[in-house]
């Protein structure tokens, strides 16, 4: 928190590892090397193994076997030791060493998928230990899908994680949450930790694109990724204290293998996009036709109706109109090209990864792109015998092609859609035409000048010292420095910078700085062949900067001249925050006979978010496991091969979200009285302002039968978040409009059920399966000031779950009338704001995937993932917008809704009459709220890979070549042109709400993988 206790923690770190370097080189100056070797065989073929890893245990002098299994250690430890022995596929062992000399080992395979070992936080553990939620994601899950975000590639791949996208736009940001939302105004979403590096996910986008936000998740290369666990439960994430609140998702990147040949691999692929799906609109006649019907509706003269013989000053007879598809405008087949290529290898005491890629995707909706260029190396070096030094660096470089192509009337598709289709695109002189509120498509397409230009470099080192046989000393550095330059231009030919503005311009350079040192000791012990312990004890130090300058012109000469410096008028902002985090954190894990394990987690944090009394938050948690599998009665029965029950609880902690300085008093400089410069308060303190607090209860079983061929994973949890961190409004004779304080309670309760099946297993025919499904109940359990949300079609009330929807119900339409028939809740006669009500949310009743692998002849494979989401509520706002009285002023186009509308007494109907007065024009109804649930074929694939025998010549180790397709068809009642959907994805507390949102793409894709 304070400089003076970062320093501390510095010097305090520097003068450990000069320790450990003093300590290793005298250690090592005082012992005479020796020999010792051996080869490792497979059990039933006698084939060496390559790559097999043998470790002495209680140390981190590891080697791996060569091409003919052979290893050997030049070490100074004496006998007797312990050698630890894995290799993938096959069973980890622990040998006794007694003697010097030359040993054959021999490895058995092993299928049983529950003893894979997981990652967790500050460590690994064995499956079948595991006393938390813990989901295991394999890359060869989300590689050579073409999307630009590891968020989005996420979606239906674990139990209890919802991911839907918000647009079509690549390197957009992705709506994602693990077991559900837990706060309104701090984040909700998860954290992100690559290779101990806690990632940043606050986007830097500060110029407006109409709800969207870019994502830095997008910055990650998918290709780098070796494995990914998704922490849910209090136990997996107290350790990470506040950072953990939402979940934690772990990424191991790749890492070259000690005494292993050198590798070369690329992959390429090239894909082609398009919108599955377009809006209907109506004709220009049939738009002429319903707006003079409207007219006559509402008791006007049929002589001034709008649409009349020119002759008399009208636009002309409805058969007159003319029709342009403006729709077709703005969309594009879209190409994309991915290239990764790598190389990896390793000797007996240093390996390494180097692995770069080229991604580059183009919208379906024109002008929009993304393009990344990354670059990853990892290095790892045993420098001694017990001290292993590394490094970590990733260089990211993205650009973007921007536009406002969402929920503002100034963007391409707003323009396309609700404009009426009679209205000309060109003026007679040539110029854009437009009507008064939207832009011309061309004009928003051809005329923008909107880039986004980000670099970003991760980079992580560390020193790893065995100061006794299971005792280790960790200390590390990270940085994640990311910086986004945006530059945006309207033209006076577009309706943002048209005269009098004559072109308006901003530019706007944003920067994030993490630096985070950590000091962790583990212990690793076992005695009497039955007692496990590991221990884990640590300390963070972690400095954030966030800056931001922003500088807007208007009124340039020319639109020759579109930089800043040639405006007339020259505005400015810049501002800078610091936030700083103190923690302690430890964990303490027993296992006995690996049948019975207990965990127990602290986690103490210290901001400089909150009041001085209340920086310190304290997170503690516990987990039990218990192998009941093991014990004899159960194997009586012949039932499972694996059977286990655990259940944890514990607490988190939230800060993310809320300002830097949100506990103070802030003044704010530059104001102006007669021409000085002065100051004026601008926030109210809150002393009391602490932590936002999670309490869960995780209640699981993990079984598997047939010989682990079919397991099952089933958990519930229950979610309780006090002290919501709000931001609430105040008096305004105080000065001010609110202020931030602790205000309200949430909960969140599921279930996550996941299947594995290996269906079919012959010599030239697979089959493997996977199925998961979740369900979560959301409720804000207190909140004393309702707050509305989505343009007053959303609220955030007590005792109702968040994303609700809240307008008046229609319950039909009267067949005499044609009015809309409103349910008069309070039975006052009369229509009010005391008639509205809650009629659905945008959470789905449950959601999963289901993923099927078949594999022929050993050279040909099929995939074929499918994703799903029943139940949740979606507000089409576009139907709202098209389809509502209000709008039959011909502002806004009608939509083909409107041909079955109600026109005559006895039509039965649910489109009332056509009218711009009255209940039918200014009150918002429920029909516009749907069914959001679909099921979407997410990805096909067929791959085929040739024979090793044809490839050898070539000095090629492996070649695949592959046809994808992804969203293929999606099977849903939603009326909209896509139910994945979400216009505001800048505000966490919205969810569902479709406002001219472009439909996800279907992809096709061709591509191969080579190796060297």
């Amino acid at each position: 928190m304070q400089n003076s206790l970062i320093n501390f923690y510095t010097k305090l770190a520097i003068l450990c590892v000069w320790s450990i370097i003093i300590g290793a080189s005298y250690a090592f100056a005082q012992q005479k090397n020796v020999s010792l070797s051996g080869k490792i065989i497979d059990n039933r073929s006698k084939v060496p193994l390559q790559g097999a890893t043998v470790q002495m245990k209680g140390t981190t002098h590891t080697v791996a076997t060569d091409k003919n299994g052979n290893f050997k250690f030049i070490t100074a430890q004496r006998v007797p030791l312990v050698y630890v022995i894995s290799y993938v596929g096959y069973k980890t062992i622990e040998l006794p060493i007694s003697e010097y000399g030359h040993v054959l080992i021999a490895l058995q395979e092993s299928d049983e998928q529950l003893s894979d070992v997981v990652v967790v936080g500050y460590g690994e553990q064995s499956r079948k230990t595991v006393t938390s939620a813990v989901s295991t994601i394999a890359p060869n899950k989300i590689t050579n899908v073409p999307a630009a975000g590891l968020d989005q590639l996420l979606q239906g791949q674990a139990g209890g994680v919802l991911a839907t996208a918000n647009t079509s736009v690549p390197g957009s940001k992705v709506f994602l949450r693990i077991r559900g939302t837990t706060s309104i105004n701090a984040s909700n979403d998860p954290l992100y930790i690559v290779d101990g590096v806690f990632i940043n996910n606050r986007t830097l986008q500060s110029i407006t694109t109409g709800g969207q936000q870019t994502s830095p998740i997008a910055d990650l290369n998918p290709a780098d990724i070796e494995s990914i666990e998704v922490l849910k439960d209090a136990n997996a994430t107290a350790i990470y204290g506040s950072r953990g609140a939402n979940g934690v998702i772990l990424i191991t990147t790749k890492h070259g293998k000690l005494n292993s040949k050198s590798k070369i691999n690329i992959g390429y692929y090239y894909g082609v996009s398009e919108a599955r799906k377009f809006w209907p609109t109506l004709t220009g006649q049939q738009e002429a036709i319903l707006q003079n019907e409207t007219w006559a509706n509402d008791g006007k003269p049929f002589a001034t109706r709008p649409f009349r013989p020119k002759a008399e000053g009208g636009l002309g007879l409805p058969e007159e109109q003319i029709t342009v598809n403006r729709i077709g405008l703005v969309f594009q087949s879209a190409p994309t090209h991915n290239l990764d290529a790598s190389f990896t290898g390793g000797d007996e005491k240093t390996t390494y990864y180097v692995g770069g890629n080229f991604f580059k995707q183009e919208a379906i909706v024109k002008p929009d792109g993304f393009q990344r260029i990354t670059a990853k190396v990892n290095l790892d070096h045993q420098l001694r015998q017990q001290l292993k030094i590394g490094v970590s660096v990733n260089g990211v470089s993205t650009s973007r092609k921007m536009s406002p192509n969402n929920n503002v009337p100034y963007g391409a598709v707003n323009g396309a859609l609700y404009t009426p289709t009679y209205f000309p695109l060109y003026n007679a002189d040539g110029s854009y035409a437009r009507p008064s509120l939207f832009e011309n498509p061309v004009a928003a397409i051809s005329e923008i000048k909107f880039d986004a230009k980000g670099t970003r470099g991760i980079g992580n080192i560390y020193g790893e010292y065995a100061v006794l046989p299971g005792l280790k000393f960790k200390t590390s550095w990270s940085i994640d420095f990311s910086e986004n330059k945006e530059d945006n231009y309207f033209n006076s030919k577009m309706q943002q910078g048209q005269a009098p503005i004559n072109g308006t311009a901003t530019s706007a350079l944003t920067r994030n700085v993490t630096l985070i040192n950590e000091q962790i000791i583990t212990y690793n012990t076992t005695f009497a062949n039955k007692h496990s312990i590991n221990a884990i004890v640590g300390n963070t130090v972690q400095k954030e900067s966030f800056e931001n300058t922003s500088v807007t012109g208007t009124g340039f000469p020319t639109d020759q001249f579109s930089r800043i410096a040639s405006a007339a008028v020259q505005t400015g902002s810049s501002s800078i925050t610091n936030a700083s985090l103190l923690s302690y954190f430890s964990r303490v894990s027993y296992s006995y006979k690996r049948k019975y394990t207990l965990d127990v987690d602290l986690r103490a944090d210290a901001s400089s978010r909150f009041g001085a009394e209340h920086q310190w938050g304290y997170f503690p948690a516990a987990g039990f496991s218990w192998r009941a599998g093991q014990e004899e009665f159960i194997k009586n029965l012949k039932v499972f091969s694996e059977l286990k029950f655990k259940a944890s609880y514990g607490s988190t902690g939230n800060q993310n979200g809320i300002p830097d300085f949100a506990a103070k008093g802030l003044w704010s400089g530059g104001n102006t009285y007669q021409d000085v410069s002065g100051i004026t308060p601008f926030q109210l303190p809150n002393p009391d302002l602490r932590w936002e607090t999670t309490k869960q209860l995780n209640l699981g079983i993990e079984f598997g039968l047939f010989k682990n061929r079919l397991t099952a994973e089933f958990n519930y949890y229950n979610k309780q978040t006090t002290d919501l961190l709000l931001q609430l409004p105040v008096p305004s004779q105080l000065g001010f409009s609110s202020i931030f304080a602790n205000a309200g309670a949430m909960s969140n309760k599921g279930i996550e059920l996941t299947l594995n099946g290996e269906i079919i297993r012959s010599k030239n025919f697979s089959w493997n399966s996977s199925f998961n499904i979740s369900t979560n109940r959301n409720n804000v359990e207190k909140l004393d000031i309702p707050i509305l949300k989505s343009g007053g079609q959303g609220i955030i009330k007590e005792g109702s779950p968040l994303y609700s929807f809240y307008v008046h119900k229609q319950l039909g339409v009267n067949p005499k009338t044609g009015d809309v028939l409103f349910d008069d809740v309070n039975k006052d006669g009369k229509l009010s704001d005391a008639d509205l009500q809650i009629v659905g949310n945008a959470w789905p009743s449950y959601f999963g995937s289901f993923s099927n692998e078949f594999s022929l002849f050993k050279n040909i494979d099929v995939r074929a993932f499918i994703y799903y989401s029943i139940g949740n509520k979606i507000w089409n706002n576009t139907r709202y917008r098209m389809g509502h009285g209000g709008s039959r002023n011909g502002v806004f186009a009608m939509q083909q809704e409107q041909l079955g509308r109600w026109q005559k007494d006895g039509d039965i109907t649910d489109v009332p009459r056509l009218t711009a007065t009255g209940n039918n024009a200014s009150i918002i109804p429920s029909r516009f709220m749907e069914d959001g649930s679909f099921i979407r074929f997410r990805n096909i694939s067929v791959g085929y890979t040739l024979p090793k025998e044809l490839l050898k010549h070539a000095k090629i180790s492996s070649l695949r070549v592959y046809l994808m397709a992804t969203n293929l068809f999606t099977i849903t009642k939603y009326k909209g042109v896509d139910p994945e959907v979400n216009t505001v994805a800048n505000d966490d507390n919205v969810l569902g709400y479709d406002q001219a949102i472009a439909p996800q793409p279907r992809t096709i894709q061709a591509g191969f993988n080579i190796g060297f």
